[in-house]
């Protein structure tokens, strides 16, 4: 299962980060991921000069707006569960 965290830690949270947690669910519930993606809250990611910060396995993706969850699931998401290495492929 991927494991997507999002910082909910006070300079995300300032910055929108619960925003972006619900255009993260509404992102993989379209997809029809909901049995490969694990979507946590994480308080500080360590990068509280770029949030919102979404980490995506062990890459962390800086400054992370509600409207670029499009982009980020097909940059990073996509490829991670579609791929036939992911312990989240799926065959057919």
């Amino acid at each position: 299962m991927l494991q997507i965290k999002v910082c909910i830690g006070s300079s995300c949270h300032l910055k929108g980060s619960y925003d972006v947690i619900r255009a993260l669910q509404a992102a993989i519930a379209c997809h029809g991921l909901q049995d490969r993606i694990e979507l946590q809250a994480g308080f500080c990611l360590g990068q509280c000069m770029h949030g919102v910060v979404v980490q995506v396995g062990e890459q962390k993706i800086l400054g992370v707006f509600p409207e670029q969850v499009g982009e980020l699931m097909r940059k990073h998401v996509l490829p991670e569960v579609n791929s036939p290495g992911s312990p989240t492929y799926q065959n057919g």
